[in-house]
């Protein structure tokens, strides 16, 4: 069964700290192999220039990936990134950005994902990555 959006949102909210949480992220899209995560603009995650900072992303992409792995195992258990590789392709300025993770390898112990960052006027791709995490449990 797939988990809803709801159920995506409260392991959002329980299990993230509140540096996270200040992000705004919210759920957009469940299904059994991904997740949309929305990050919305804000000036205060804007770098130098105006272009939404590399960290924010990062973190985006890493908190999307945790809700894409619970979803792909059916609930929440704990975990932790092993490796995430981020290529920036173009900046965000004054627009939402779209996190999409799809689960690309479940295993027992690792999981691996894909995640693609666009804009959500244009829907250009403005980064993508790549991670892996360890299951503990």
């Amino acid at each position: 069964m797939t988990m809803t959006t709801a159920e995506a949102d409260k392991i959002l909210a329980d299990n993230f700290a509140p540096w996270v949480l200040d992000l705004g992220l919210t759920v957009q899209t469940v299904a059994e192999d991904h997740v949309v995560l929305r990050l919305p603009w804000s000036q205060q995650l804007a770098r130098e220039g105006g272009g939404l900072s590399g960290q924010a992303l990062m973190a985006a992409a890493d908190t999307a990936t945790v809700i894409a792995v619970a979803a792909a195992r059916g609930t929440f258990g704990p975990m932790t990134t092993v490796q995430q590789s981020t290529t920036f392709q173009r900046p965000v300025t004054g627009c939402d950005v779209l996190i999409k993770s799809v689960v690309t390898k479940l295993g027992r112990r690792t999981a691996f994902a894909d995640i693609t960052m666009t804009d959500a006027e244009s829907g250009a791709l403005a980064a993508h990555a790549t991670t892996v995490y360890a299951l503990l449990g």
